[in-house]
């Protein structure tokens, strides 16, 4: 952009390029006697055929009560200012630089301090106090003198203001913050967003000042610029160049605070990292005893994470990187989820815990290759690590494929990062991920679950209903159910579960699916209406362990009855039974439909 700006007997030609012009530090007059034009295709307010803009430093008597050209942005009253003074000084009138105001403000507020500033993404020193580590006590800024006020007070009204003799000591928003579950019944919570300031901080027997100020200049909303103003003594006699000792002491011990993980998990989404407690309290619940494999695979699988967290030394002696990679694979629905989740409690419960970093996508306002490369620095930062790539096959696309690849064996060293991807589809992976063992070595097949894995899961069910005692669940059912659900993955065992156990609460209440049948012990009332459980068959109480995801391996299945061999249960007369059979019916047409689907 051209920019005429006449000076007493010229004018000077300023070229900017477009997007880069800021008129904010410099005081422009409109002229409206003198229009200038530029040669044709130049772009300038001339060749609008606008009035051109003339600065008011040509006239001699403006030249008298302008302001010193170092400071433009500081009128005289502003150097006798406080700082907050200075922060709302600053904040109505033209913004420009927050960072630079609040600086030069606390120096002559200070002299005698040392000033250290702080971006708040990057040491969040306020947190640091709430986490117990220092103590934080909000002060009022220094009063503001007469003069300054007036001042300050024709500065609101200049600028459309209401006037006033002062400014706020603080600036804060009170936010309302919704519930993360409606169904807990919370109200929510009000929080409070500080934009503006000043704490009496003291840490590890030290003293500060410290201000925090939104510095967000401009009409943008990005980026959003908060520092943080740490005053200290000053020290002539520390070695430090970056200010005293213990001012970079605070920032170091508050900085690796910030880095470290406090039950916590990082999950990559959204094109950053970010803390997740709620998913850390998920996987601690997690167990190997909630997970129903077989147990040869679930041996191997918990010892080749194992031996290679635990084997960094042989790694080296056999002068190979220490680094791994595992896939696990298969159809659905058959517990890749929950042997992850179960790893990662493993690992966090060692004597020297691993963290996860868990991926969910690699979408960013950046795009994926740069996801990538924070994906793994962060990994190489924190390593050794547990790197989770959950559902590989649609989070490494072909268009990212090359550079994933580059980033899992390129020049940088990736030693003590265990990496793991899940997928329903192995034949989808590009066969450089799938088949070189040099990025991932291994692959585990998770199948659909065996004859005696179903009959395990249908011992789940039944520990989980033996409060229930309008529901007979013998362990002969438990038999009969594995039988007709060949093929079924353990979601579509569930699935058969939770269906047939709905259709019976619908028809014991006679709700809208149902027909106002009763049951009795498990049967149809009309075909049984005594009270006692046959043959006096006590009722089923498996062992179990409760797990997340409502996966639980039968510990015991034992049952012992004291009055001698039970006679057999009719299970025609059972209505788990009956109820099951109608859903397994359903749900093995909707797989049949689906093969014939994917077929054609």
């Amino acid at each position: 952009m051209t920019l005429h700006v006449p000076t007493s007997n010229t004018t000077t030609v300023l070229t900017i390029p477009i997007g880069f012009i800021r008129v904010a530090n410099v005081a422009l007059a409109y002229n409206n006697s003198t229009t200038t034009r530029t040669s044709p295709g130049s772009i300038g307010f001339g060749a609008l055929d606008r009035p051109s803009f003339r600065s008011p430093m040509h006239r001699p008597e403006a030249r008298a009560t302008m302001p010193l050209h170092r400071e433009p942005h500081l009128g005289p009253h502003l150097r006798r200012q406080s700082a907050s003074d200075a922060f709302f000084a600053h904040s109505t009138a033209q913004r420009v630089n927050t960072d630079a105001v609040i600086a030069t403000a606390l120096t002559r507020q200070y002299p005698d301090r040392h000033l250290s500033i702080v971006p708040r993404a990057s040491v969040d020193l306020l947190a640091y106090a709430a986490a117990g580590h220092a103590r934080a006590t909000p002060l009022a800024d220094d009063n503001l003198t007469s003069a300054t006020a007036t001042a300050a007070a024709q500065t609101v009204e200049s600028n459309g203001g209401g006037g006033g003799d002062s400014f706020p000591a603080s600036l804060a928003w009170d936010v309302y913050v919704p519930p993360a579950r409606r169904l807990d019944g919370s109200p929510g919570a009000v929080a409070r967003a500080l934009l503006f300031g000043k704490f009496a901080y003291h840490w590890s027997g030290h003293d500060f000042i410290l201000y925090i100020a939104d510095g967000r200049d401009g009409s943008s909303s990005y980026p959003q610029v908060t520092n943080l103003y740490l005053m200290s003594t000053r020290d002539p006699s520390s070695p430090s160049p970056n200010g005293d000792a213990h001012v970079q002491a605070l920032i170091l011990a508050a900085g690796q605070w910030a880095s470290e993980l406090h039950d916590e998990i990082w999950v990559f989404d959204g094109g950053r990292w970010l803390k997740d407690a709620n998913l850390y309290r998920s996987v601690r619940r997690a167990s190997w005893d909630a997970v129903i494999l077989d147990p040869d695979m679930k041996k191997a699988l918990i010892e080749d994470h194992l031996s290679f967290f635990n084997g960094r030394d042989t790694y080296e002696q056999l002068r190979v990187p220490w680094k791994r990679g595992v896939i696990y694979y298969g159809p659905p629905g058959n517990g890749k989820t929950i042997s992850i989740k179960a790893m990662m409690n493993t690992l966090y419960s060692l004597d020297k815990p691993v963290p996860t970093l868990y991926v969910r996508t690699l979408a960013s306002f950046a795009g994926p290759e740069y996801s990538i490369q924070l994906i793994f620095r962060k990994a190489r930062q924190f390593a050794p690590c547990y790197l989770v790539f959950e559902d590989l096959d649609s989070i490494v696309s072909d268009s990212v494929r090359s550079y994933f690849l580059n980033e899992v064996d390129g020049l940088q060293s990736n030693d003590g990062i265990f990496m793991i991807g899940s997928t329903n589809h192995l034949d989808r992976l590009d066969p450089g991920i799938a088949k070189r063992p040099s990025r991932f070595d291994r692959k585990y097949l998770f199948p659909n679950p065996s004859f005696d894995e179903r009959v395990a899961y249908a011992h789940f069910w039944q520990g989980k209903l033996a409060p229930n005692r309008d529901i007979e669940f013998p362990d002969e059912l438990c038999t009969a159910i594995a039988r007709i659900t060949d093929g079924f993955s353990f979601a579509y065992l569930q699935e058969a579960f939770v269906a047939a156990l709905l259709a019976i609460a619908r028809d014991h209440t006679g709700g809208p699916a149902g027909n106002g049948r009763q049951l009795q012990h498990g049967k149809v009332r009309e075909e049984r209406n005594d009270k006692q459980r046959p043959s006096g068959r006590p009722r089923a109480t498996p062992s179990t362990v409760d797990g997340p995801d409502d996966w639980v391996e039968v510990l015991d299945r034992t049952l012992v009855s004291p009055g001698g061999k039970d006679k057999k249960p009719d299970l025609d007369k059972l209505i788990l039974w009956v109820e099951i059979q109608k859903q397994v019916k359903i749900l093995r047409e909707g797989m049949e439909d689906e093969k014939r689907g994917s077929s054609a």
